[in-house]
């Protein structure tokens, strides 16, 4: 089996310490607007970054339906010691996404160049989603590639709606490059599963979900084996409070996921 997956586990601001927390630090995916809004988290995840997390900045677009600008999104990135910001993008368009990424990576270098830029690939049909990733890959700001989850039942050959295939034809046709760093964004249709398959991949550096934590607050276990089952779920920032009873399924689920994804990383103990 190939090497480890970083595994980034979102919970809700008041669940940081329970479930978010590294030892040792690796890998966090924060929210640009949450870092600018809430000093808890900005002060969290600033902690986790003195400790050598490599933290990358979501851009908003998944939680607030438009991406924030790239005043605000470098902003986000220097207040918790970000190395790593994720360019806008529009679901499942890939020529819309390379409009945004374009035009954000010149107002972001235009301000700043500290940080890398991930680009996010999208596509309505499999030719969208080749042109989509060749522009990406072959472009002198992207630094990184993030590959979205395969979120609906769909045939299994298909690039832009099966991730696995994606990764798999990425790597066959040697299509991989070297100097970018490649993300897994979230959780897919089998879950946890997805990440034993994944491995063989060597070159995939981290992914990053809420269904752990979900789930686990729900009373429902994620199994080392499966089946992955999901049921329909709230949004990680509707959840509301988590009883105490569910911390260790939680925990559990959060450990599930790291055994698939080959990482060795752990919750640390409570801090005084």
């Amino acid at each position: 089996m190939a090497k480890s997956i970083d595994v980034s586990v979102i919970a809700p601001p008041d669940y940081l310490d329970a479930f978010v927390a590294q030892e040792p630090a690796r890998v966090h995916h924060v929210a640009a607007q949450r870092v600018l809004t809430d000093p808890a988290y900005r002060a969290f995840f600033g902690r986790e970054a003195e400790r050598g997390a490599e933290i990358i900045v979501d851009n908003g677009v998944f939680d607030l339906g438009r991406a924030l600008p790239a005043t605000n999104l470098i902003a986000a990135a220097r207040a918790v010691g970000a190395r790593e910001i994720i360019l806008p993008d529009v679901m499942r368009d890939g020529l819309a996404t390379i409009k945004a990424s374009d035009e954000a990576a010149r107002e972001i270098r235009d301000l700043s160049d500290d940080f890398r830029l991930c680009a996010v690939v999208h596509a309505a049909d499999d030719e969208e989603w080749l042109r989509c990733y060749d522009h990406f890959a072959s472009s002198d700001y992207v630094d990184a590639i993030a590959l979205p989850a395969s979120r609906r039942p769909a045939p299994e050959e298909q690039l832009c709606r099966t991730r696995w295939t994606a990764t798999r034809h990425l790597e066959d046709h040697g299509m991989v490059e070297k100097r970018i760093v490649y993300r897994l964004l979230g959780l897919g249709r089998t879950g946890h599963l997805e990440l034993v398959e994944q491995r063989e991949h060597e070159w995939i550096a981290s992914v990053d979900g809420a269904a752990p934590l979900i789930l686990g607050a729900m009373g429902i276990a994620m199994l080392p084996g499966g089946p992955y089952e999901k049921p329909k779920t709230p949004r990680v920032e509707n959840l509301g409070p988590i009883p105490e009873g569910r911390f260790d399924l939680i925990r559990r689920n959060i450990a599930v996921i790291r055994e698939s994804a080959g990482s060795s990383v752990r919750i640390p103990e409570a801090r005084p």
